[in-house]
């Protein structure tokens, strides 16, 4: 594989509409392993995009229309009770936060209820999750730094920040391959282990051994994006189990009826 096919590769994919807001360090790490496995160039781009696809664009079904997200946000920033209706209903336009909706009254209160002060909170491939603040149990001064690799997304979510108020800031990365090294009060995984092991199965233990935070959130579906849920509990509890081995961490596990999630104190 040359580097040229790849960066040939790379800017044939970010021209396509679903895939030009993404950073391309994922494009790229993507692409790299397309080109290795397969028979063709053209075969490579088909792979890389449907990999791409797996990885974020099965979560958003129909393209969000973020201008007309923000507008009415803004109408109702104003009416805190309007304003939690408004975050609720556009949690929904994207697939893993909607998931979240029927558990969200009882989701964070439940698990975040005995935590020591948290002052700090970084969400990984955050998706619109930033949009459940509202529902967090947390000083209104906490700092919330979301992660995404969808820049238009980020835009939003910044935007978000500033209507709703939140000390918070947004980057877009690569967190396969640029994990984010900063300490942190409390990091946000939720669901995103097995979307990671997508593109490398060893992704989750990578990022964890990267990461430097206290307290970890890390979560798991209990059906897939079709909705078959046949074993997907005990599959990703084992799951867990294999990536908290030999490390030395306080667990507790929450069942919840989409959510299966591990709370994690570490000795960091």
């Amino acid at each position: 594989m040359s580097e040229e096919f790849l960066e040939l590769l790379t800017e044939q994919v970010l021209r396509g509409a679903k895939y030009r807001e993404i950073t391309p360090g994922l494009v790229r790490r993507i692409g790299a392993q397309e080109l290795a496995k397969r028979r063709s160039f053209k075969e490579a781009v088909k792979a890389t995009k449907n990999k791409l696809h797996q990885v974020g664009g099965a979560y958003q079904q129909t393209k969000i229309n973020y201008e007309k997200s923000l507008e009415m946000l803004r109408e109702t920033a104003v009416s805190h009770p309007n304003f939690r209706t408004t975050c609720h209903q556009l949690m929904q336009a994207h697939a893993s936060t909607r998931e979240r909706l029927s558990i969200l009254d009882e989701f964070y209160t439940t698990i975040l209820a005995d935590l020591p002060p948290v002052r700090t909170v970084l969400d990984l491939a955050c998706g619109l999750n930033p949009l459940m603040y509202p529902w967090l149990p947390l000083p209104e001064d906490v700092q919330f730094t979301a992660v995404d690799i969808y820049s238009d997304m980020l835009t939003f979510i910044q935007d978000f920040f500033e209507i709703a108020g939140v000390n918070g800031r947004t980057q877009q990365r690569d967190i396969i391959g640029n994990p984010p090294t900063e300490k942190y009060d409390l990091i946000l995984l939720l669901k995103t282990i097995p979307c990671l092991e997508q593109v490398d199965k060893l992704a989750g233990e990578k990022l964890v051994d990267g990461l430097n935070g206290r307290t970890l959130l890390i979560s798991y579906p209990t059906q897939s994006l079709g909705g078959r849920g046949k074993g997907m509990v005990e599959n990703y509890a084992q799951q867990f189990e294999r990536l908290a081995n030999g490390r030395n961490w306080q667990v507790q596990r929450f069942d919840f009826a989409t959510e299966l999630a591990f709370l994690v104190q570490t000795e960091q």
